[in-house]
């Protein structure tokens, strides 16, 4: 009986995308299209091979969690959760958003807080750190929101007990219009204090 070339399909992605998770996972890639290729390369797999989508991957990787560290990553997802309501409070005069892993619940010891930040003068988000004597890196940062459309604003990392935190900072009018999510392709969710203070009870 011969195979379905769909199935086969859908088999060999699915093959990719538990290895892709389990890199993250164990190796702590936060890159999901170089985990992929990694997981590629790993299962002896050529470039030409059938990619899983960014959302296979994470749905791989929440199981993967759920099996193998479900003993301990519940309790570090609830512990980075707490870490960004206290960096949320810092920040709150800038309207603090709260995106990424942390929030989506996929998050690790190795995963980084990252916050959208509101302000139409970016050097008082600069000043405000500086008064409170917080080094950090400036980076730049392009992201998508849509096929041809890219916007490239200011990054700020830095460390709080040993924990990244990663901050974009927005002019006011970002509040009404997020980036797409570079998992989902829809526009970014975003949880204000009070939303993740309800997701720790």
């Amino acid at each position: 009986m011969r195979s379905n070339p769909r199935d086969d399909v859908t088999q060999l992605r699915r093959r990719i995308a538990v290895e892709a998770a389990r890199l993250i996972a164990e190796q702590g890639l936060r890159d999901f299209h170089l985990a992929k290729r990694k997981a590629a390369l790993n299962l002896g797999l050529g470039d030409s091979s059938p990619l899983p989508r960014n959302t296979e991957i994470e749905e791989a990787l929440r199981e993967h969690q759920r099996l193998f560290q479900g003993h301990i990553q519940p309790a570090q997802l609830h512990e980075l959760r707490e870490t960004a309501i206290e960096a949320m409070g810092f920040f709150k005069r800038f309207q603090p958003r709260l995106v990424g892993a942390v929030l989506e619940g996929t998050a690790d010891a190795g995963s980084a807080i990252c916050l959208h930040l509101f302000h139409d003068n970016f050097a008082e988000v600069i000043a405000f750190l500086d008064e409170n004597r917080i080094p950090f890196e400036q980076q730049d940062r392009e992201l998508r929101y849509s096929a041809d459309m890219r916007e490239r604003y200011p990054a700020l990392l830095f460390s709080a007990g040993g924990t990244a935190i990663d901050v974009t900072v927005f002019a006011l009018d970002g509040l009404r219009r997020a980036p797409l999510d570079r998992i989902s392709e829809r526009p970014m969710r975003r949880a204000t204090l009070e939303s993740v203070q309800a997701l720790t009870r």
